[in-house]
C-alpha cells in the first residue's frame, strides 16, 4: 500500500487528531528507522520517549514472542506471574510501597489523583504552570495549558495552578491540599528542570500539612537522567510516582507506584482496568527495566 493510499484511508476513516508527517515507517532497530521507500533515519524522538531501549531490542522481542505464544490475557480477576513480578520490581527499585498497573501515562495520573483524593477526600491538587500530565479528564485538568483545556471545559474541579516558584508553591499548600503533582523535569512545553529548592519546598510543605507529594516520571524516568528514576538525582523522595512511556519497551503500559505511607490507601473496588498488567506487556516491561538499569546504559 502506498503512502498516498494510507493518507486516503486516514482522510476517510481516521479521526483527525494527529498532524502526521508524510512518511510511513516499516522497520526499526536500535536508534534507526526505515521507511517504505528504503530510506534510513536516526530516530531522535524515540516514539515520544517510549523507546529508551531502542526499537525492537532483541531481549524485548524474544520475551514478547514467548509470552504471546503462551498466554496473552486473563484479566486481573486472576493471578499472572509477570504482573506480580513487575509490581515487585517497580516497588523494590523505587519507593518501596505498592503498585497499580495500567495501560498508559494518563491512566497512571488518573490513578494517582484517585489515590490522593482517597487519602484526603475532596482535597485540592496543586500543579505547576507549564506542566503536562495527560489528556483524559483528570489528567487534562492537571495540565494548565489553555489550548488543551479550553475546548473541553468544564474540567474536573479542585486543581490549583501555581508558577514554579518556591514562595508561590508554599502559599498554595494548606490543610485542604491532597497533593502536589509535578514533573521533576517538565518535558512537553520544553525541557524545564525544576530546581532542587522547589522540590525541597514541596516536600517540606506537604509534610507540614499531611499532603502527598507525587512525581510524574512518565517521561523523565526509566533512565533518562542517568539513574533509573529522576527523583534519585535529587535529595527529595516523593510519596508516589507515575511511570509509563519507556516502561513497556515499546508496548503500552503504565504504573502508579506508592511509598509505604500510601501503600494501602486504595481499597478493593476503588479502581481497576481490564487490560492492566497483561502478561505480554508486563513481561516486556520486566525486560525493559532490566536493560534500563544496566550501569553501562545509564
Amino acid at each position: 500500500m502506498t503512502l498516498a493510499e494510507l493518507q486516503s484511508l486516514e482522510a476517510a476513516h481516521a479521526a483527525p487528531t494527529y498532524a502526521r508527517n508524510p512518511v510511513e515507517f516499516v522497520r526499526g532497530s536500535g536508534c534507526r528507522l526505515w521507511d517504505s521507500e528504503g530510506n534510513e533515519y536516526l530516530d531522535f524522538l524515540a516514539g515520544i520517549s517510549v523507546l529508551n531501549v531502542g526499537h525492537c531490542h532483541p531481549r524485548v522481542v524474544e520475551v514478547i514472542r514467548e509470552q504471546a505464544g503462551r498466554l496473552t490475557h486473563v484479566s486481573n480477576l486472576y493471578y499472572t506471574e509477570p504482573a506480580m513480578r513487575l509490581s515487585a520490581r517497580l516497588a523494590e527499585s523505587s519507593l518501596g510501597g505498592k503498585v497499580f498497573l495500567c495501560n498508559s501515562g494518563a491512566e497512571a495520573i488518573e490513578a494517582a489523583i484517585k489515590l490522593v483524593r482517597r487519602a484526603r477526600p475532596q482535597g485540592k491538587v496543586v500543579v505547576l504552570q507549564g506542566a503536562f500530565h495527560g489528556r483524559t479528564y483528570g489528567a487534562l485538568s492537571a495540565t494548565p495549558q489553555e489550548s488543551k483545556q479550553a475546548p473541553f471545559a468544564p474540567l474536573v474541579p479542585g486543581f490549583v495552578v501555581v508558577p514554579p516558584d518556591p514562595g508561590a508553591l508554599t502559599s498554595a499548600i494548606d490543610s485542604s491540599t491532597a497533593a502536589v503533582l509535578l514533573e521533576p523535569i517538565q518535558g512537553e512545553t520544553g525541557i524545564h528542570v525544576l530546581a532542587d529548592e522547589l522540590l525541597r519546598v514541596a516536600r517540606e510543605a506537604c509534610d507540614r500539612v499531611g499532603a502527598a507529594l507525587v512525581f510524574d516520571e512518565i517521561q523523565c524516568g526509566m533512565g533518562r537522567t542517568g539513574t533509573l528514576w529522576a527523583y534519585e538525582q535529587t535529595d527529595v523522595v516523593p510519596d508516589a510516582m507515575t511511570s509509563a512511556k519507556a516502561l513497556g519497551g515499546g508496548l503500552p503500559i503504565g504504573a502508579l507506584i506508592t511509598g509505604p505511607r500510601l501503600a494501602d490507601t486504595l481499597r478493593i473496588g476503588d479502581h481497576g482496568s481490564t487490560f492492566a498488567g497483561g502478561p505480554v506487556a508486563a513481561s516486556a516491561a520486566l525486560v525493559a527495566l532490566e536493560i534500563c538499569s544496566e550501569p553501562a546504559l545509564l
